[in-house]
């Protein structure tokens, strides 16, 4: 009989609160000045004088119009790049030999901003600079983050484009987080984290339990990107979310009588960098790891995703469960990689953006900030280079190949499981599916598009 239950639970930051609910946290934008604000900040951002009085060789555009005079003086900065780890580079019109838009025959049956976006990328492939530059400013003409579901894809995905040709994706991933964190409420944030907490099962199946209810001790660690990305703002903002968190659950399990502690670790940086001993998992605890939309966060180079899954198998889990979104995301440096790769992110986000638009108002403000996060996603995957980005996204297939080769075999959930979930989809509106694959767990689907992955997994 286990006396002691201790759950551990991996999140990220501000990735955390968004990417792994997308089946039933989405929500909906809310068009004020407040917000517009932050917009030009950022648009003002791309335009300053460093981007447009480079040489000729760096072929830069202007997809956005001109920002106010300032007189703050950018200093350029320098970029140490791992010789290692492939990266893109500025435009250059070079080297006509290879034409995906040639080889390659793409078919879409999405709106507009898919076709003009696919087209551009296709350009830059191609290095056909005057291409790019009309099908930029077509895009900036079309485009709003306050429009529809096309003109907010057209948007995100133009910042992303120009941010890669010129070369400053890490620095304008940056800056779109900074504003972020600047304009973002408790209240807000508040509402949308505490959407975890609307079914307290596990509180729940532990009181109910015949024998003696175990003691249950929950750790959350929380991870930033960096000691330098999240600003005293988002940080405090953050712990005083999880305070509340944990004097809900805690207040919860003493009305259900389970004996409950809440304890949550703040971590900078990679998660598989993680310092384990900071669990302070005891011999006599069964232990259960929940990675909720955790796992992608991990730079996706020098096998370091392996490796984290590989010492979280020698901490002897009794299960691990893992929530990631259902997508194979990673932009490629150039040529056929990057165009194949631009493709799959266009109709996953194209999924992300209308399972909001349709599930959630237009004047919440929880739907706003899920949107600028996934504008930040996009522009991490398309922008900024594979050793630093922590948006790469792995198929369900992909990830399973990494949880078997760490000893880990697939744990089939319950029919009463699968009911429950299916009962929590029906109270959104129609077009969320749930299915069972035995291998690798069960799929969320938006309108007979997976979504959202499931699992668990057992040592």
């Amino acid at each position: 009989m286990d006396t002691l239950f201790r759950l551990v639970s991996l999140q990220q930051s501000d990735q955390s609160f968004n990417s792994s609910r997308t089946s039933s946290s989405s929500r909906s934008s809310r068009q004020n000045n407040h917000y517009q604000q932050e917009d030009e900040e950022c648009f003002n951002f791309f335009m300053d004088e460093e981007d447009f009085s480079s040489s000729s060789s760096r072929h830069t555009y202007y997809p956005y119009h001109q920002p106010h005079p300032s007189n703050t003086t950018t200093t350029p900065t320098t970029t140490t790049t791992n010789t290692s780890t492939p990266t893109h580079h500025p435009f250059e019109p070079t080297d006509f030999s290879f034409s995906p838009s040639r080889d390659l025959n793409f078919e879409f049956s999405g709106g507009w901003a898919t076709d003009i976006l696919l087209e551009t990328a296709r350009a830059i492939a191609d290095k056909n600079s005057a291409r790019v530059q009309q099908l930029m400013w077509m895009l900036n003409e079309l485009s709003s983050p306050y429009g529809d579901t096309d003109q907010k894809l057209a948007s995100y995905f133009l910042q992303a484009l120009f941010s890669r040709m010129i070369d400053s994706g890490g620095r304008c991933y940056r800056t779109l987080s900074s504003a972020s964190e600047k304009n973002c409420s408790f209240e807000s944030t508040r509402k949308m984290v505490l959407k975890f907490q609307e079914w307290p099962t596990l509180l729940e199946a532990l009181a109910t339990r015949t024998d003696e209810t175990p003691h249950l001790r929950l750790t959350t660690v929380v991870a930033s990107k960096s000691a330098g990305s999240a600003g005293a703002g988002g940080l405090a903002a953050v712990q005083k979310v999880m305070k509340e968190i944990g004097n809900r659950m805690e207040k919860f399990a003493r009305l259900m009588g389970v004996p409950f502690k809440f304890n949550v670790i703040h971590h900078a940086g990679d998660l598989c960098d993680l310092n384990l001993a900071e669990l302070d998992i005891q011999s006599d605890e069964a232990l259960a790891i929940n990675c909720i939309g955790a796992l992608h966060t991990i730079t996706a180079v020098d096998n370091r995703r392996d490796i984290l899954i590989s010492n979280l198998r020698r901490l002897q889990p009794r299960i691990i469960t893992v929530v990631e979104e259902e997508a194979d995301l990673d932009v490629g440096i150039d040529g056929l990689e990057f165009v194949k790769g631009f493709q799959e992110s266009l109709r996953w986000f194209r999924v992300y953006f209308e399972s909001l638009d349709e599930s959630f108002s237009r004047t919440s403000n929880e739907r706003l900030m899920l949107e600028r996060a996934a504008g930040r996603a996009i522009m991490d995957l398309v922008a900024c280079s594979p050793s630093e980005s922590i948006e790469r996204r792995e198929s369900a297939t992909r990830w399973s190949q990494r949880l078997h080769g760490a000893g880990f075999s697939p744990f089939l959930f319950s029919e009463e499981v699968c009911d429950d979930v299916r009962a929590l989809l029906r109270r959104y509106k129609e077009g969320w599916s749930m299915v069972q694959c035995p291998d690798v767990g069960i799929f969320l689907s938006w309108k007979d598009q997976k979504v959202v992955w499931a699992s668990a997994w057992r040592p």
